[in-house]
């Protein structure tokens, strides 16, 4: 079998856009004229221009290529340009051309790609989800801590049993920055009245993003330790591995990081650097489906677990459940709220989420298909990414 043609959907992710503006989806399809999907995760350029990079990926190396090859065809593209080193613009392209690979090879053999890869260790899997605003909503969630302490409860009453937040507010490109004492006081209570109205029902995930320095990172930590949060999330920019031990070794929280990281070299690091003990990888960024299971094996070595990051689109969050369902080391998933509305749309048939678990699929390759009709219906055409920081 050979890969003969290659396909990108940029999808508009329309209002409220969470998950992002927009996704870019792949479709690779074999002489065979079996189809693999695959996402590429927030590649810091115009999607028009990714989709360039991802035709010339694919007539390079990928074209008239065997799918089974995963190893060669993935370390054919790592080194090209003489470049071998994790950077995150071809990893991307690499993630979504690899998962879109493993798609087509589970199809031809008829089984899911977990079975594939060490075979099914879980029979669902316990996820989380963000606080989101409501159309509805007369304050902001993000600031007013009574009405994300309502959010919250809300969640619970789906069956949620872990809800994530950021207290710590915008971030920019001159973090990281030393908080204040009145934002380590707001933060504080912020959290504190989360905590003491969700009282014990499910567990509470710190989402920061890098915006601390360490000292001001250790501060924080030292006043949410009493109210056991489950993680503390990127507290500091993930470029400087040892400065997120020196953070770790500072508090009682466990760490968590990873989606802005790539590839086993990024994450290896960060493992022995005691820097985290949640590896957070997003399976559009990291390598794919293969490298995932790598990171995963890594981490079991340090008694690390994988939480996969999710904040694209749902072949990212289809691939993440393959590779979850397969790891020992699996801890929770990220849910973008219970993947109804878009997340649905976009599929011909949804993942199926039931109280606050995802249920891995029984269909063969990835388990989902991308709904091209609705894909092409709304083409992205702005002009902003994917995510972006606030202006100075």
């Amino acid at each position: 079998m050979k890969l003969k043609k290659i396909e990108t959907f940029i999808v508009g992710n329309p209002p409220p856009h969470f998950g992002g503006r927009y996704w870019i989806f792949i479709k690779l399809i074999t002489d065979k004229d079996i189809v693999g999907y695959g996402e590429i995760y927030s590649v810091p350029f115009h999607p028009n221009v990714v989709t360039k990079m991802i035709e010339d990926v694919f007539e390079r190396y990928v074209k008239q290529k065997d799918p089974f090859k995963i190893e060669k065809l993935w370390r054919t593209i790592y080194s090209s340009g003489y470049t071998q080193r994790p950077d995150i613009s071809l990893m991307g392209i690499i993630s979504g051309i690899e998962m879109a690979c493993w798609d087509i090879i589970g199809k031809e053999l008829n089984k899911p790609i977990y079975e594939l890869l060490g075979g099914q260790v879980y029979n669902k899997l316990r996820s989380y989800t963000y606080l989101y605003p409501k159309k509805s909503d007369k304050t902001n969630v993000y600031t007013d801590a009574t009405l994300a302490a309502e959010r919250a409860n809300e969640f619970i009453e789906k069956g949620f049993t872990a809800i994530k937040f950021d207290p710590v507010g915008s971030y920019t490109p001159l973090d990281p920055r030393q908080l204040s004492l009145d934002e380590l006081v707001k933060v504080e209570n912020f959290v504190k009245t989360i905590y003491r109205s969700v009282k014990n029902k499910c567990d509470l995930l710190i989402g920061t993003h890098g915006q601390m320095t360490t000292d001001s990172a250790i501060r924080l930590a030292k006043r949410l330790e009493q109210f056991d949060p489950m993680w503390f999330e990127e507290p500091i920019p993930p470029e400087n591995f040892d400065e997120m031990g020196r953070v770790a070794l500072a508090t009682t929280i466990p760490i968590a990081t990873g989606e802005r990281l790539s590839t086993k070299y990024e994450f290896s690091k960060i493992l022995e650097s005691r820097g985290a003990s949640i590896l957070q990888m997003n399976l559009g960024r990291a390598g794919g489906i293969l490298e995932a299971k790598k990171i995963a094996g890594l981490a079991e070595t340090y008694y690390a677990q994988i939480a996969p990051h999710l904040y694209c689109g749902p072949i990212v969050g289809a691939a993440n459940i393959q590779i979850s369902t397969c790891s020992p080391n699996f801890l929770i998933l990220e849910s973008i709220k219970d993947w109804k509305n878009f997340y649905s749309e976009i599929l011909k048939d949804p993942i199926e989420w039931e109280k606050g678990y995802v249920i891995p699929p029984t269909k063969p390759g990835l388990g989902v298909e991308l709904n091209e009709e609705v894909a092409k219906k709304y083409r992205y055409t702005g002009s902003k990414l994917h995510l972006e920081m606030a202006e100075i």
